[in-house]
């Protein structure tokens, strides 16, 4: 009889969600209540991110897919504030899709997340003056900060 045992290591969750202020450096960040337009085509990662963002209290807008993101934001007509988008997805890229949604809300900011190594030199390209670009993994403290630093933008 064989016995194999497995140790498994996961990270620590905070109990609460991240409180960040601009004066503090680390950990915190101020929370939010604009709206964000979330398009990630793994439903996982989408629905981590989404539950994040809404604990920090931004109002989500999801898609899996750029034609329906871009369906939503045509009918949407109150800010769409930032866009959180993948840079790889099926039917048009990140880019393409942010290209699309300032036609409709040029209110819009981007925040850029890939976890393609090539994307991360990329990354630098992809940005405008109103953008960010996140190489994954990362950290939900990293995100929080950076679509808040964004926003502030």
């Amino acid at each position: 009889e064989r016995v194999t045992t497995f140790t498994i290591y996961l990270p620590r969750v905070p109990k609460r969600p991240l409180e960040v202020s601009k004066s503090e450096g680390k950990g915190v960040v101020s929370k939010g209540k604009e709206t964000v337009l979330l398009l990630e085509d793994s439903r996982a990662v989408r629905k981590l991110l989404r539950s994040f963002l809404e604990m920090q209290g931004y109002l989500i807008l999801e898609a899996s897919k750029p034609t329906a993101a871009l369906k939503l934001a045509r009918r949407r007509k109150s800010p769409i504030h930032l866009l959180v988008t993948d840079v790889v997805l099926p039917e048009m890229s990140g880019p393409q899709v942010a290209a699309q949604l300032a036609k409709v809300h040029p209110e819009s900011k981007v925040v850029f997340i890939s976890g393609y190594a090539g994307d991360a030199v990329r990354g630098k390209r992809l940005l405008s003056r109103r953008g960010a670009f996140l190489q994954k993994p990362f950290s939900m403290e990293t995100l929080a900060r950076t679509v808040r630093e964004v926003l502030d933008s």
